[in-house]
C-alpha cells in the first residue's frame, strides 16, 4: 500500500524556496558530478541477499532479466550482506554465501568486465548515506512498510531495530550512486517509493538538486516465480521444504525430482490463458516453462494444450535442465577458485567506491558536515 507524505507539514517535506520543484524533476543524466557513460539509458542498481540457496526465482525474477539491462545501461549489481543481517547470519555461511551469489551473477551471464559488482560491505558509503536518510525518512513513512510486518510477524518487539530501518539503508543502496533505474518486483515496489520520497524531502530540505527520483523496471514474464509445493506462495529460500524450489546449484537429478513433486491438479492443461483461472500451480509451472522457453503464456498453452502434468513436467524438466544446467557448472567451477571471485569483488568494490565516495562528499556538504580533508 502506497503512503503518503503529507506535502505541506513542517516534519513530513519542507520546501526550499531557492529550488526548482522536484515535482518537475531532477534531469540524472546532469545532476551532480556522477556522469552517465555516453550511449546508455542511466544507470542500474539493484542486489540480492546472500542468505540461502539462490534459485529458480531468483535466477527468473531478477539475474536473467539484469543480464539484458546490461548493454543498455551501466549497471551496478551489488551482495546485500548488511541487509542480510537484519536477521541473525551464521557468520562462516554468511561469508560462503556470499561468493556464492558471486557466482551465480557471473555464471548466469553479468559480466564483470562490463558491469559492477561488488559486496555491499565493501563500500561504506552505503551505511554512511543510511544515517542521514534515517534523519531525512519519517517514523510515519516506515510504520506504513508492509514487508517489516510481514517480516516480524507478531514478535515485532523481539525484532532488529535494523529491520525496521533497512527500507533507509535499501534507498542508500539506490541514491548514493544516483541510480537513474531500478528492477523491482511487486513486493519491493513501496521500499522504491520510499527512496523516491526521501530524495525529494533530501533535496527539498537542503536546497539542492543532488539525487534523482529512480524509476522502476517492471520486469516481465516469470518475473513472479511461486512455490513448487503452493502456488499462492512466492518461491523462497526460507521455506522450509527443500521440495519448494529449484536451487540453481541443483544437479540434474535434483531437478527433475523437484520438478516430477510439484504439486499440481487433476485436470488436463487448458489451452487458453483464461482457462488457467483458480489453478495457482498449473499457472505457475507453464508460467516458469514459458520463460525458461523466452515465450509467452499463450504460445505455450498452444503446445500443451490437453497434456496431462505427467507429460508436461517432462518437457519442463528438460527445459529447466538446459538452462540450468550450464549456470550450475560455472558456479561450481568458480566456488572451487575463490581467490578469483574475490579479485572480481575487489575491483567492483573499487569502482563502485570512485562513484559513492563522490555522492557522498555532496551530500555531506549540503547538510552541513565540516569536510574531513582540510
Amino acid at each position: 500500500a502506497r503512503y503518503h507524505p503529507r506535502a505541506g507539514h513542517k516534519d513530513q517535506l519542507r520546501m526550499a524556496p531557492n529550488i526548482r520543484s522536484t515535482q518537475q524533476g531532477i534531469d540524472p543524466m546532469t545532476s551532480g558530478s556522477i556522469p552517465h557513460p555516453q550511449g546508455k539509458k542511466g544507470r542500474i542498481l539493484s542486489g540480492i541477499q546472500p542468505t540461502g540457496n539462490l534459485h529458480l526465482g531468483n535466477y527468473l525474477g531478477a539475474i536473467r532479466n539484469w543480464a539484458a539491462m546490461q548493454t543498455d545501461y551501466q549497471c551496478l549489481f551489488c551482495i546485500v550482506d548488511m541487509h542480510a543481517i537484519t536477521i541473525w547470519q551464521e557468520p562462516a555461511e554468511l561469508a560462503r554465501a556470499t561468493r556464492e551469489v558471486a557466482a551465480g551473477y557471473i555464471a548466469a551471464g553479468l559480466d564483470p568486465a562490463t558491469n559492477t559488482l561488488f559486496v555491499q560491505s565493501h563500500v561504506p558509503a552505503h551505511a554512511q548515506l543510511a544515517w542521514i536518510f534515517n534523519c531525512v525518512a519519517r517514523m510515519g513513512w516506515l510504520n506504513r512498510m508492509t514487508q517489516f510486518k510481514d517480516k516480524a510477524g507478531k514478535n515485532r518487539e523481539a525484532a532488529s531495530s535494523g529491520l525496521y530501518v533497512y527500507p533507509n539503508l535499501m534507498a542508500a543502496d539506490i541514491l548514493v550512486y544516483k541510480a537513474t533505474h531500478v528492477p523491482v518486483g511487486e513486493d519491493q515496489k513501496q521500499h522504491l517509493e520510499l527512496a523516491r520520497d526521501i530524495a525529494q524531502k533530501f533535496n527539498n530540505d537542503y536546497g539542492i538538486e543532488l539525487f534523482p527520483l529512480p524509476e522502476p523496471v517492471i520486469q516481465g514474464p516469470g518475473m513472479r516465480v511461486m512455490s513448487l509445493r503452493d502456488g499462492t506462495k512466492k518461491m523462497s529460500k526460507s521455506d522450509p521444504s527443500a521440495y519448494s524450489r529449484i536451487n540453481m546449484t541443483d544437479s540434474e537429478d535434483d531437478i527433475a525430482q523437484k520438478i516430477r513433486k510439484a504439486t499440481t491438479d487433476p485436470e488436463p492443461l487448458p489451452g487458453t490463458v483464461e482457462g488457467l483461472e483458480n489453478r495457482p500451480e498449473a499457472s505457475n509451472l507453464l508460467n516458469i516453462y514459458a520463460a525458461l522457453t523466452d515465450r509467452t503464456l499463450a504460445e505455450v498453452l498452444v503446445e500443451t494444450e490437453g497434456w496431462q502434468f505427467s507429460q508436461f513436467k517432462t518437457r519442463l524438466t528438460e527445459a529447466a535442465v538446459g538452462v540450468l544446467g550450464p549456470i550450475t557448472a560455472e558456479m561450481q567451477r568458480l566456488m572451487a577458485d575463490p581467490a578469483e571471485i574475490d579479485s572480481i569483488l575487489k575491483r567492483g568494490a573499487d569502482s563502485a567506491n570512485e562513484i559513492a565516495s563522490a555522492v557522498l562528499k555532496e551530500a555531506y556538504s549540503a547538510v552541513g558536515f565540516l569536510p574531513s580533508d582540510r
